[in-house]
């Protein structure tokens, strides 16, 4: 049963990844090439600038310890959602972490490390109701991946 529920969230993942890329990378208005050259080119280092900037992030080191200093009092669900956000932000940067080497060479696998990361953000934005940085973020990100994703062999 476990493998039937993993072979079928495997399944999404990929009707997923070929739909933003049917309405992103094929039907969208395609970036000029100089520009997805650049982007290809700049993404490592954007990227390695990204995971510096989280880890530097030295308030959300913190978020799951604000439960246990009153962060819970009065809203029982907040230290929550610290953790879960947390958590979420982790992933995040551990997944842009893992795509740096890949994106210097140019590997499938950085592309679709940065690919899940932006799909967590996703999430993090629909599970913390953040509709403008769901529309405008994710869309963006999605658009920009897809431009550049035959880049990636």
């Amino acid at each position: 049963m476990t493998q039937s529920k993993t072979e079928d969230f495997k399944s999404f993942l990929l009707f997923l990844e070929e739909n933003l890329d049917l309405y992103l990378g094929k039907k969208a208005p395609a970036l000029p090439d100089n520009w997805r050259e650049f982007l290809v080119k700049a993404s490592p280092y954007l990227t390695i600038l990204g995971v510096i900037l989280a880890v530097l992030g030295l308030g959300g080191l913190a978020l799951p310890f604000s439960t246990f200093g009153g962060a819970m009092v009065g809203r029982p669900f907040l230290g929550v959602n610290y953790l879960l956000s947390a958590v979420l932000l982790i992933a995040i940067t551990v997944l842009e972490a893992l795509a740096i080497p890949g994106l210097f060479s140019r590997n499938k696998k950085g592309w679709h490390y940065l690919y899940y990361s932006a799909l967590i953000n996703a999430l993090y934005n629909i599970v913390f109701f953040n509709l403008s940085s769901l529309l405008i973020g994710s869309l963006l990100s999605f658009y920009l991946l897809f431009q550049v994703r035959g880049y990636y062999k």
